[in-house]
């Protein structure tokens, strides 16, 4: 497994062995041992969710306060999407800047999304599967968001805003400088 650093600390890409061969591939997408040696993280995963989206769907940008705050590990299973993770961290010299990367089923690439920051995604191709993995439990009274289309943010997603297709509830999320951290 090889680890790319983003210009945000703590963020990163990591890009797996695949061994291909005249059957297809293999590779091991998550390995606890393999992931603290390469990262120096000793990161618990409790939870492990899973969505299904058609091409233009923007989901987030969510993530959880306090004690509920979730580090995420995320890959995408069947299609493509653009990935994009904010810096929440007030103490941080990069609050409030975004990393992104292409996650594909074709290049297998996982992203890890630390504690402190905002996560979404948005989908490329026809369809995506997008799986990730929480080092917390979804926590309902500790969710919060940030509407993906804050000019503050500046995010480009790189897809007609008309195109773009996002919930009711992604639509009504407070701007980047009235959310709650």
């Amino acid at each position: 497994m090889n680890i790319v650093h983003t210009s945000i600390e703590g963020c990163f890409i990591l890009e797996p062995k695949i061994i291909n061969d005249g059957r297809g591939y293999f590779y091991e997408s998550y390995n606890k041992q393999t992931f603290k040696q390469v990262t120096g993280l000793d990161v618990d995963f409790v939870q492990d969710n899973q969505s299904f989206s058609s091409k233009g769907v923007l989901r987030g940008l969510h993530y959880q306060i306090g004690d509920a705050a979730q580090a995420k590990l995320v890959r995408v299973i069947q299609g493509e999407v653009l990935d994009v993770a904010v810096d929440l961290r007030a103490d941080s010299a990069t609050f409030g800047k975004y990393v992104s990367a292409i996650l594909s089923a074709d290049n297998k690439r996982q992203m890890f999304v630390p504690k402190g920051f905002a996560h979404g995604f948005l989908v490329l191709s026809d369809v995506a599967e997008f799986a990730y993995k929480c080092d917390n439990y979804y926590n309902r009274e500790q969710e919060r968001g940030i509407r993906y289309n804050d000019p503050a943010l500046g995010i480009d997603w790189g897809f007609a805003a008309e195109a773009v297709i996002v919930s009711e509830k992604d639509q009504l999320l407070p701007f980047f400088f009235e959310a709650e951290y």
